[in-house]
């Protein structure tokens, strides 16, 4: 679908954090210090090298909790509820956001690496709930994060989703990939991070933008 007509979509996908919310936010930096000291914890480490465990874990299996239920059977509720148990205040509620939601026809569906407990908080803040008819968090994807394909084919399955009128919106491009190759219309957030911004391609990104509120309030005129 071109710009024009993507309000014509049937279905929106919006990936949670630094996505409904700007990245300038910072919420994950609390989320970051929590999953060091849980993995110090759970595993009677230096935080220094529980640090560094994480992020050898998050590049090889997409997230640090992956890596610990594969390497050393964590139970990944009880980290889940630990990590995202952060101050959500920094999030400023967007009336913008909300009215363009609002008149942007079509469902609206969360699909987050996070829990579903943590979308509902940052949507509560942000005042947005209201326009959101489902939620696939992580524990719905099995734990197998994105990009991972077979989470992609379990959301499309859940919610009964026909990809070519279908539009995924993200931060981390290379999220965008499966999405794109099931048929999706794919929209990228900028947010300069060196995460976000790795493995970019035409072939799968269709529009880049810099501020969802922004961009949906002229997309909805």
């Amino acid at each position: 679908m071109t710009q024009n007509n993507l309000t014509g979509a049937e279905t929106w996908i919006f990936d949670l954090d630094n996505t409904l919310y700007p990245a300038k936010t910072d919420l994950f930096s609390q989320v970051d210090v929590r999953i060091r000291d849980y993995i110090a914890n759970f595993l009677d480490m230096e935080k220094d090298a529980a640090y560094k465990l994480q992020k050898d874990y998050f590049r090889e299996y997409g997230t640090t909790m992956r890596g610990l239920m594969t390497n050393h059977g964590l139970d990944p509720k009880p980290f889940l509820a630990y990590v995202h148990d952060i101050d959500v205040s920094p999030v400023m509620p967007s009336p913008h956001l909300s009215e363009a939601l609002k008149k942007l026809p079509g469902r609206k569906i969360i699909y987050t690496n996070a829990s579903t407990a943590h979308a509902d908080r940052v949507m509560e803040r942000l005042g947005v709930a209201d326009h959101f008819t489902g939620i696939f968090d992580i524990i719905d994807a099995s734990y197998n994060p994105k990009p991972e394909p077979e989470p992609y084919r379990e959301l499309v399955k859940r919610f009964g989703i026909n990809p070519k009128t279908t539009v995924m919106v993200e931060d981390i491009a290379s999220n965008l990939k499966p999405a794109a190759a099931m048929g999706m219309s794919t929209v990228w957030v900028q947010t300069g991070s060196r995460r976000g911004d790795e493995d970019t391609s035409p072939d799968y990104i269709h529009h880049a933008i810099d501020d969802l509120a922004d961009w949906l309030g002229a997309l909805v005129g």
